[in-house]
C-alpha cells in the first residue's frame, strides 16, 4: 500500500494521508488562537469524513480520466459528482456534531456546500497528480524506446552485421575478383558501403515508417543476393497502406539476418525468405517467414541475440499492446509474426490501442 512505483511516485494512500493531515492541521492551527474545544471537535468529524469518503470518489475520477475528455469537461462533471456526494456526507457529519436525529438544516447546508467544494478541490487534485504521473511515465518510456533505438543501431553492427558477416562478404568479393568478375566485386563492394552508411547515418527516431525500414533491408539483402546468387530466392508480400505505417526501427533487420544465415546460407540448395505485412483491426501485422529451421531456436529457452532482442525492444515499446509469435516446424520453415497498434508515421501522438485478437 505505501510502495512507490518505479519513478518514485507516492502510492494514491499516502497522498491521501498526506492531504488530509495537512487539511487538518490548518484547521486546527486556524483554531488555535480561539481555543474553542467544541469546533475543533467539529472540525475533526469534519476532516475525518473527508478522509474516510473521498475514497469513494476515486473510481468516478478513473473512469472519467479513461474517457479522454477535455479539461473543462472534465471538471463540470467532477462538480456535479462531487455536488451529489457531498449530500451524505453532510447528513452524517451533522449527526455526529448533533448526536441525535434533530438536524439543524441550515448547519446541513453549509456542510453540503464545504463538502462539495473539497470534494471538487479533491477530484480536480487527483486528476492532476494522475496526469502529471501519466506524463512523466511517458516521458520515461520514450526515453527507453530512444535508448533502445540507439542500442538496435550499434547491435546491427556488432551483431547482425557482424565480422562474421563481413568476412563472408569479402571472401565472396575477393573469389568474383579471381574468376575475373570486376563488376560484380565493385557492385557488392558499394553494397557494403551503402549499408554500413545507412545503419550509421539513420537519425535517433525510435519509430519510423515501414517504407524506410523494408528499404533498408533491401540493401541488406542485395549483398546477400550477390554472395548467394540463386541460393537465395526472396519475396515481398507488402500491403500498400502499410508502407507508412510506424515501427521501431531496426525491428525486422535482425529477423531477415537469421533467416538468411540460419534458413538459407547454411543449406546446400539454399532457401526462400518471405516477407509480408498488411493492417487489420487496427494492427500492422509483420511476418518474416524462411523455408529451413534457425540454429537459434536449437535449445528451447535460449533464444537468440536477434530474437531476444526484438522481443525486449517491442515490450519497452508497447507493453501489453503487441504480439510477437515464434513458429518453427520441420515441413513449414521458421516463421516470426509481429502485431503493433496500426499509426501513421506522420501521426506518432495519436494514441495507442490494443491490438484485436
Amino acid at each position: 500500500m505505501w510502495k512507490r512505483d518505479e519513478l518514485g511516485f507516492p502510492g494514491f494512500w499516502q497522498l491521501q494521508v498526506a492531504g488530509c493531515a495537512g487539511l487538518y492541521l490548518l484547521d486546527l492551527l486556524s483554531l488555535f488562537p480561539y481555543r474553542d474545544v467544541g469546533e475543533s471537535w467539529r472540525q475533526t468529524v469534519f476532516c475525518t469524513t473527508v478522509f474516510v469518503l473521498s475514497p469513494g470518489l476515486r473510481p468516478v475520477c478513473r473512469s472519467l480520466l479513461r474517457r479522454s475528455l477535455p479539461w473543462l469537461s472534465l471538471e463540470i462533471r467532477a462538480l456535479a459528482w462531487a455536488t451529489m456526494y457531498a449530500a451524505p456526507a453532510a447528513f452524517l457529519v451533522e449527526l455526529a456534531k448533533l448526536h441525535s436525529l434533530r438536524l439543524v438544516w441550515p448547519n446541513v447546508l453549509d456542510s453540503w456546500l464545504a463538502f462539495s467544494v473539497l470534494f471538487f478541490l479533491w477530484c480536480t487534485l487527483y486528476f492532476s497528480t494522475k496526469q502529471w504521473q501519466q506524463a512523466a511515465h511517458e516521458r520515461a518510456r520514450l526515453l527507453r524506446a530512444e535508448s533502445e533505438a540507439r542500442q538496435a543501431r550499434l547491435s546491427a553492427l556488432r551483431y547482425q552485421l557482424n565480422p562474421h558477416f563481413l568476412f563472408n562478404s569479402l571472401n565472396a568479393v575477393s573469389t568474383l575478383v579471381l574468376e575475373g568478375n570486376a563488376p560484380a566485386a565493385t557492385r557488392m563492394l558499394a553494397q557494403i558501403g551503402e549499408l554500413l552508411r545507412t545503419a550509421l547515418d539513420n537519425d535517433t527516431s525510435f519509430e519510423i515508417p515501414l517504407a524506410d525500414e523494408l528499404a533498408f533491408i533491401e540493401q541488406y539483402l542485395a549483398v546477400e543476393q550477390t554472395r548467394l546468387g540463386d541460393r537465395l530466392r526472396v519475396t515481398m508480400a507488402i500491403s500498400p497502406e502499410t508502407r507508412d505505417a510506424s515501427v521501431p526501427s531496426m525491428l525486422l533487420q535482425p529477423l531477415v539476418e537469421n533467416a538468411v544465415r540460419h534458413g538459407v546460407a547454411q543449406a546446400v540448395d539454399g532457401g526462400a525468405i518471405s516477407i509480408e505485412s498488411a493492417a487489420r483491426n487496427g494492427c500492422l501485422m509483420m511476418r518474416v517467414k524462411n523455408s529451413g529451421l534457425q540454429n537459434e531456436t536449437a535449445q528451447p529457452g535460449k533464444p537468440g541475440i536477434g530474437l531476444a532482442n526484438t522481443a525486449e525492444r517491442l515490450r519497452t515499446l508497447y507493453g501489453d499492446k503487441h504480439r510477437f509469435l515464434v513458429q518453427s516446424s520441420i515441413t513449414a520453415g521458421f516463421e516470426v509474426t509481429i502485431e503493433i497498434p496500426f499509426r501513421k508515421a506522420e501521426a506518432l501522438d495519436v494514441q495507442e490501442s490494443a491490438c484485436a485478437r
